[in-house]
């Protein structure tokens, strides 16, 4: 049994949980962005660098949010195959994705090959993991 406040019901939106995932998001993809030189974030000022991850933290999250989930459910057979390591293919994917669709809205991310993909998927997933043991289930 769960202790503590009650989330929210299902389909409605915390908006101070809300704002703390888009946080998140941003800053693994700020950590992949410095730490792969295939990732870039072309934008003017610092600020509008800011807005512009944050929007993108936002596109990469309905991705994840909207895509991932068709995507696992449907290849759920060759991921046992494989042991796991499609979901490393699935999530270069949705990176390039996310890149595609951020640069049809102007937001000046890009991802440059799959390869670049794969490794940002990798660093993406490990920077989320660190900052969500970090700032916890709130």
């Amino acid at each position: 049994m769960r202790t503590g406040r009650p989330r929210a019901p299902p389909g409605k939106i915390e908006p101070v949980r809300f704002l703390l995932w888009v946080t998140v998001n941003a800053l693994a993809l700020a950590v992949a962005t410095w730490l792969l030189p295939g990732i870039t974030l072309t934008a003017g000022t610092s600020g509008q660098r800011l807005l512009s991850l944050l929007v993108v933290a936002v596109v990469f999250g309905l991705v994840n949010a909207i895509v991932r989930p068709v995507v696992m459910l449907l290849s759920l057979p060759f991921i046992i195959l494989t042991l796991g390591l499609l979901v490393l293919v699935i999530n270069a994917c949705l990176l390039l994705l996310t890149s595609w669709l951020s640069q049809g809205l102007g937001l000046g991310f890009h991802v440059d090959g799959f390869w670049t993909a794969l490794l940002g998927g990798i660093v993406v997933a490990i920077a989320t993991w660190v900052l969500e043991l970090v700032v916890g289930d709130r």
